[in-house]
């Protein structure tokens, strides 16, 4: 699936363009040294979660229908507490992790792997599911990609865009 993310001012605009499937397109706002939504780009491809955000966008979901998805499968929230559907897992798995590499990012990205994996697996806790297996080297793998990337993206000018590859 080829993804697009244009600079945007306030906020910045991200169109999937998946394989046989009408293009995906929704505004993001600005937060931190990269878009949110490339974060899960990274880690979701680094520890293989084919059914996170990415994959469930592939599979012709928007994010409107990732979040009644989330609802209606038993996210935890603070006035929600449940076990999630198993049709979340992947997908709350993954924001916890976004959540972790994500801050390691605004923080220079120098956090240990190990250190890393300890604060997602508290994450994922308490969200009610278990931190996924981790590939080897899975963890260097998305800092490294994501260091790359906010590099690359600090570069780009408001109306600038970058492409980027989700799948085979």
């Amino acid at each position: 699936m080829d993804i697009r993310i244009r600079r945007g001012v306030r906020t910045d605009t991200l169109e999937a363009i998946p394989s046989g499937r009408p293009p995906v397109r929704f505004e993001t706002p600005h937060k931190g040294p990269v878009p949110h939504d490339a974060v899960h780009l990274f880690v979701e491809r680094a520890f293989r979660l084919e059914q996170g955000f990415w994959g469930l966008v592939a599979s012709g979901l928007s994010p409107d229908d990732l979040q009644a998805l989330a609802v209606a499968g038993g996210h935890p929230s603070a006035s929600r507490a449940a076990v999630p559907d198993a049709g979340i897992v992947q997908l709350l798995q993954a924001e916890r992790l976004v959540e972790v590499f994500e801050a390691d990012l605004w923080g220079g990205g120098q956090g240990e792997a190990a250190d890393l994996l300890a604060l997602a697996e508290v994450a994922c806790a308490s969200s009610g599911v278990a931190l996924p297996p981790a590939p080897d080297g899975a963890a260097a793998e998305a800092q490294a990609d994501l260091q790359a990337f906010a590099r690359a993206w600090a570069e780009v000018p408001r109306g600038g865009e970058v492409r980027l590859e989700w799948g085979a």
